[in-house]
Formats: C-alpha cells, sequence, structure tokens
C-alpha cells in the first residue's frame, strides 16, 4: 500500500489509501460520524449489502471463493450468526474490503463501496464523501501535472547551459555578463516558442510573479526540451544567433502542429 492520504467530510478525517491503482476509504473512519452506535459487521451482515458485494466481487475478482460466499449469504440474517469483516473477506478470498483486527484493528473499503456504506451513515454524508474524494483526485491530478512540467522544464536545461558555457562564455566575462548570456540564450528559446522574451512576457502581467515557462501548458515543454538540445548543437556549430532563432521557430511551429494533430486524433478515436 502507498502512503495514506486524507479527507475531511464534515467535521470527520477520513484516511484514503491506494492498493495497486485503486483507491480505499477507511470504513473505520467514516463511522466516527455515527459516534460508534454501530459496528461495521452490522451493516455488513445486511441480505442487499452481502448481495452487493458479492456481485461487485465475482464480477472483478477472479480468486473469489463463491461456495464460501453462499454460506455466508444464506446465514446473515441469522441473529446468532456472527462473522468479522476480516474473517469474511479471508473465508471468500474478497478484494474489495481490506481489514484488520486486534488492538488497532481498522477496515478500508474500495471508493464504490465506501460511498454505498457512506449512504447508510446518511444521504448527506455520501454526497459530501464524493465531493471530497473528487476534490483530492483533482489535487492529485494538479500534483502529477506540476511534476511533470518539472521534469520537462530540467530535462535538456543542462545539455543547453553546457553549450553555453563552453562554447559562448569567455573566461575574462564578469558574472554580471556572464549571467546576461545565459539570459538571452534563454530568451532565444523563449521567442522561438512563445514569440516573445521573459521580460515582455512579464512586463505585460505586472500583477503576477511571471515566469514565462511556469506557465507553459505540457505541450510547449516538451517542445521547449527539444529545442534546448537542438540549440545547444547549433551553439557548438558556431550558427549565428539570428539564424538559430529562425530554425528554431520553423521547428516549434512544426512541432506544435504535430502534437495537436495527435491530440485530434486521439480525442477522434475516443469517440468512435
Amino acid at each position: 500500500m502507498e502512503k495514506n492520504t486524507s479527507i475531511k467530510v464534515q467535521w470527520i478525517i477520513v484516511n484514503v489509501i491506494k492498493k495497486e491503482k485503486d483507491d480505499y476509504i477507511s470504513l473505520t473512519d467514516m463511522i466516527k460520524a455515527k459516534d460508534w452506535d454501530f459496528f461495521i459487521s452490522d451493516r455488513l451482515r445486511n441480505r442487499n449489502t452481502i448481495e452487493f458485494l458479492s456481485i461487485r466481487e465475482e464480477i472483478n475478482n477472479p480468486n473469489f471463493n463463491y461456495g464460501e460466499s453462499a454460506i455466508v449469504k444464506s446465514k446473515a440474517w441469522l441473529n446468532n450468526y456472527k462473522i468479522s469483516v476480516k474473517e469474511r473477506t479471508e473465508k471468500t478470498n474478497a478484494i474489495w474490503i481490506i481489514a484488520k483486527s486486534g488492538k488497532y484493528w481498522w477496515t478500508y473499503a474500495h471508493k464504490d463501496i465506501a460511498f454505498e456504506f457512506g449512504m447508510w451513515i446518511s444521504p448527506k454524508f455520501k454526497i459530501y464523501l464524493i465531493k471530497e474524494f473528487q476534490r483530492l483526485k483533482e489535487q492529485e491530478v494538479k500534483a502529477l501535472d506540476r511534476d511533470v512540467k518539472r521534469f520537462l522544464t530540467k530535462m535538456n536545461y543542462r545539455i543547453h547551459t553546457d553549450a553555453i558555457k563552453d562554447n559562448l562564455i569567455p573566461k575574462e566575462l564578469s558574472q554580471d555578463e556572464i549571467n546576461h548570456i545565459y539570459a538571452d540564450e534563454a530568451d532565444v528559446l523563449n521567442k522561438a516558442l512563445f514569440w516573445q522574451t521573459a521580460k515582455q512576457r512579464k512586463d505585460q502581467n505586472l500583477d503576477k510573479k511571471w515566469n514565462i515557462r511556469d506557465y507553459a501548458n505540457i505541450e510547449q515543454l516538451i517542445i521547449l526540451a527539444n529545442l534546448e538540445s537542438i540549440n545547444a548543437e547549433f551553439i557548438k556549430m558556431w550558427l549565428d544567433q539570428s539564424k538559430r532563432l529562425q530554425i528554431l521557430n520553423q521547428t516549434a511551429i512544426s512541432q506544435m502542429k504535430s502534437l495537436i494533430q495527435n491530440q485530434n486524433r486521439i480525442v477522434w478515436l475516443e469517440n468512435k
């Protein structure tokens, strides 16, 4: 299992874990909304709940023990029949509910099951649970997007700066002069891709802490990484900066057209 995350549903902190690619939500945390006036096993003894869980396991779990599941289902209505969540999952080889017994007991259920369990607590609790879970997923997507952007931004950065250092910076220059050369070459890429320098973009957005590359999309950052590698080779060839800018701009336009066409192709295939 991966590291826990949590969401706040009304006043309850509910833990969420990931098992392989699926999200599991803590039923142990959720029942706190009921002031612990029932046990999770009470709900899981309900015949409709057992039917729901059995069907889900049958569809999604090739190792599900149908025989043991039928026994549990046949005895569920008996008042003297008691079975813990852990025992039930072990007997039936269930995978969509996971439980641990003992002093520090807990029960997690796949999000789809947890949402249904939330309805038993209250319709309002279920709505807030789904809403906060969706918020968590949106945050994870944004975080992944930021990580991808960081990777793309750094991908060929060293290749580009090494080419500048080895070919364009004489040893006798001051640090300010060196910084100016690096910034000037960065703006070659900015002008090739964004059609303007970093300063020009910043001057247009004085109310924001603008970094032209921080606001680039994934496609632009992919192209930027490619341009860094290409420009590094041009620098090693001592190609004039104005000529490099012209070729890099043409390359950026061509690659953007290809990426957009590929995206449109993917959308078209998904809609078939």
